[in-house]
Order: structure tokens, then sequence, then C-alpha cells
């Protein structure tokens, strides 16, 4: 079923030569231009330079960084709700800098995740650069473009949020010395993103239809763009572009909360992002990713439960935050030695228990692959298939709320509120005042979107970093990582590290 839904989509992707992507093992700037020639480029416009970076955006070499083992860290184990798990022994060196705030100059994930961001960028520029030169026009055109720039952004949000100021490269490089520039004002990050995702909302279609499932549309656009105003704090500029996500009406709520993490529930209509990945029978056809391989239970193998590598388990903080009932805490993990719950997700299986075989407590359940899907791969110990939530539809209803209470109109949001709550079964809040709702809108987004990815940068951009994340090493400080010490080294003097580091 899930292979008739996307072979098309498959092929497309996945047919892309080599030429355009990018090996995770060599350093962005030490890298030789990709080209082709404009005779083949001509054949699709820039169609096959884009439909390249939706598969390097997922792919095991660049999208490491955008689901693997480097983007957990900076994105999940930095948080207090996961940290980085597997066995002690493996990657201990993670657990100084990502879950300790002991950052680390010179590390293979950090090294890893600031030269794959350039290498997309480097991606989306040789396509945007390609398209200008050949003079596209035309509506088809104008989507490849719109694309193009929706990555781009979508990139440089991440590098900004992350490192604070960075180089802006937003041209096509043909030698190194080019990349080799200062760091400009986050503000100019945020201008190149603003403007990319103004022409993708205006260019992108409201939606593909089934033969393109996960292809960019205005409302991922929308939902990106107004997730960066909201790490501005600029509500203003993210309400109206998320009440036009809602309106359009092409979104709504699942029907069960861990429905959405299942295979059925990929590309549903609480569907906004979500990075397509596919295995077929016995291994074959294998478009998949590292994502939910690198989270699933790491066990041996005598044991029937060795899922995965193990990383990005949940902490008892997190388990302890849901409130008493709550059915998104069983829907998002799984406890070791008891069984996965069939009424939350599970298969009817019972985990072995914690310390004597696995070596954690707790689990992400929103990567527990089906032993059925495990069987007909061939894959046993991983997940590739697994698709990727990027952006869900509860997350733009809780995005919206915070915008109507801090722009003044709480008693509006509070509704949206309910809307997520209800559909877990929860009763409802009612708004009181902006304080009270602000911290009932925290404490949902925890709760909702757990382990996703999300918490560590809200607790950044609320100010509440220091309060939470301080008893475990936490400094203002850390809310930027230090730019890795290669890339300094590289760049002969032009690049300076962060000024905190």
């Amino acid at each position: 079923m899930k292979k008739s839904k996307r072979i098309l989509w498959s092929i497309f992707l996945l047919a892309i030569p080599m030429l355009f992507m990018v090996s995770g093992c060599k350093k962005f700037l030490d890298r030789k231009p990709l080209t082709a020639t404009l005779d083949d480029i001509k054949q699709g416009g820039i169609e096959g330079l884009v439909f390249g970076i939706y598969s390097a955006v997922k792919d095991y070499d660049i999208g490491q960084v955008f689901g693997g083992i480097p983007w957990q860290g900076m994105h999940n184990f930095r948080s207090d709700d996961s940290q980085k798990g597997s066995e002690p022994s493996d990657g201990a060196e993670w657990v100084a800098p990502f879950d300790n705030y002991q950052y680390v100059k010179d590390l293979w994930a950090s090294n890893f995740y600031w030269d794959a961001h350039y290498s997309l960028i480097h991606l989306t520029n040789t396509a945007l650069q390609t398209a200008d030169s050949l003079q596209l026009t035309g509506v088809e055109s104008e989507v490849n473009i719109a694309e193009a720039r929706f990555f781009r952004a979508f990139a440089y949000f991440d590098m900004v949020r992350t490192y604070g100021d960075v180089p802006k490269i937003d041209f096509r490089i043909y030698n190194a010395a080019q990349a080799n520039i200062a760091k400009s004002p986050s503000a100019a990050i945020y201008a190149l993103i603003d403007a990319d995702l103004q022409y993708a909302v205006t260019h992108l279609p409201l939606v593909w239809g089934s033969q393109y499932p996960g292809r960019l549309t205005s409302g991922a656009a929308r939902s990106l763009w107004a997730k960066s105003y909201l790490f501005r704090g600029n509500f203003a500029a993210a309400l109206p572009l998320l009440q036009q996500v809602i309106n359009s009406g092409q979104y709504s709520l699942f029907s069960s909360y861990f429905g959405i993490f299942k295979d059925a529930g990929e590309n549903c209509p609480e569907s906004i992002l979500e990075w397509q990945n596919y295995m077929g029978p016995n291994r074959t056809d294998d478009h998949g990713s590292w994502y939910a391989t690198c989270q699933g239970v790491r066990a041996p193998n005598a044991t029937g439960w060795n899922l995965g590598w193990g990383w990005n388990t949940p902490t008892d903080a997190f388990v302890n935050s849901f409130d008493a009932g709550d059915p998104r805490l069983p829907s998002t993990v799984l406890f070791s030695g008891q069984s996965d719950d069939p009424a939350t997700g599970g298969y009817g299986g019972t985990l072995p228990p914690y310390p004597s075989v696995l070596p954690q407590p707790y689990w992400n359940k929103k990567v527990y692959a089906d032993p059925a899907m495990r069987q007909s791969t061939g894959w046993l110990d991983g997940a590739y298939w697994i698709n990727q939530r990027v952006i869900r539809y509860a997350d733009v209803l809780l995005m919206t709320a915070e915008c109507l209470n801090e722009t003044g109109a709480g008693a509006q949001g509070v509704d949206l509120v309910n809307q997520v709550r209800a559909r877990v079964g929860l009763p409802d809040i009612t708004y009181t005042d902006q304080v009270l709702l602000r911290a009932a809108i925290k404490k949902e987004r925890r709760a909702e979107l757990g382990l996703e990815g999300e918490r560590f940068y809200d607790l950044v951009r609320w100010g509440d970093a220091v309060t939470v994340l301080g008893p475990l090493g936490y400094q203002h400080r850390c809310r930027f990582y230090p730019i890795p010490q290669p890339a300094i080294d590289r760049s002969n003097g032009i690049l300076v590290q962060n000024p905190e580091w």
C-alpha cells in the first residue's frame, strides 16, 4: 500500500544522478563544485536539481544532519526531554556537549552539522543560479525555484538559531575560495529567510495530490516562516501566516494521536511537512534514512528487541512532566520491562527489563517499527522506511494560540489549545489571563511535540532555558553552539568564533 502511494515520487527522487549529491565524508569547502551541462538541464528545467535536494535532505549522507544522530544531538539531546541514550560506552563523547552543555569545538557531530548544512545550501544555490542563467520562466520553473528557496531558508533557519551570526552564501560556489567569507549578522540571515519564504509562499501550490506525497506546499512555507518569526518573538508577523494555514482547509488533526506515527498515518491530513522514506521487500528499493533506526530500542540480538541504535531516549523529567491520564505519554514512550500497550500504538509485545537487559528505562515510541514491516523489508534491526514528521498541524494550532495570547487575544487562542487536548480526550482549559494561558501552552507543546526536536529551541526563544536547563549545566551562552574549529581553521582567519566562545 505504501509503495503504491509513493512509487512515482520515489522514482523521481532517487533516480537523480549522484552528480547532484554530496558526500558527508568531505568538508564543504574541500569539495569540487557540482556541475551539469546546460543541455542536460534544459531537458527538464531545474526539476532534476530540485528533486536532488529533496533526496539529499533525508538520505544517508546529508540527511544525517536533518534527522540522524547529529540532528538528534542539536535538536533533542540539548533539551530536558531526552538524552544521548544507548549504552554508556556507545558515543560516550556525546554526553558532555549535548547532555551537559560542555560544548566541544571539534567534534564529528557538530562539524558535520555545519558542513552538511552548507552542502545543502550549495545545492539550492546551484539550482537557483542555473534557473537564472537559463532565464527560466513559467509556472513549473517558478515552483522549482520556490522549492529550492524553501530548502535554503530551512537550512539557514537551523544555522541562525544554532550558531547566531553565520556566513550568508546566497550565490553559487565555483571554487572553495568563494565560500570563504566572513559571518553576516543574524538579521541579514533572517532577511534572506524572509525573502526566500515569501517567494515560496507565493509560488508553491496549496496541494499537490497523491502523486507527490511530501512535496512542498505553500502551507509548509507559511508554517516554517511563522516558526522563524516566533523564534524572533515577532508574534504579529507570525499570526496571519498561521491563520492562513488553518483557513486553507487542507489540514486537520488526525483522529488518533499515536496513529500519526504509524505507517498508515504517514502523509495524513495532519502532515504539513514530512521527509519521505521507503524500503521495499527484502531490502530492495532502499530509499530510507537513519532517522528512526538511530532511535530504535537497542538490545542484544538474541532478545528479538534489537530495533536500532538506542539514541534519543526520554528522561525522567520528561516522563514525569505529563498530567495523570494523558495518553500522549504511553503513545510517546516505550517502557523497558513493560507491555508496548496496543491501545497506544504497540503490537502486543513486552520489552525486556532495565537494566539487566536493556541499557535505558525509556525509548522513543514515535519511531517504533511495526514487526510486520521489519519482517517484510528484511531489516530486523532498523526502521529505515519510517517517515520523519517535520511540521504537524498540531504545532500550527499551538503556535497560533501562542501568537493570539501574546497579542492580547488569548480568549481566542484557548480554543485552539483545546482542539489539541480534545484529540487525546483531555478536558478543556478555560481562559483566565495571559500568564496562565502562556504556561498552559508551554506545557501543551511539551506533551504534544515530545521528542520531535522542538523543546530546546522553545526554551531558548521563551527565555526559559537558563531556569529549566541551568541545573543540567546550561548557561546563557549555550543558546548558540560554537562554530566548529575545523571550519575556522580552513578559513585562514576570515571566519571568527562566536564571541561568547
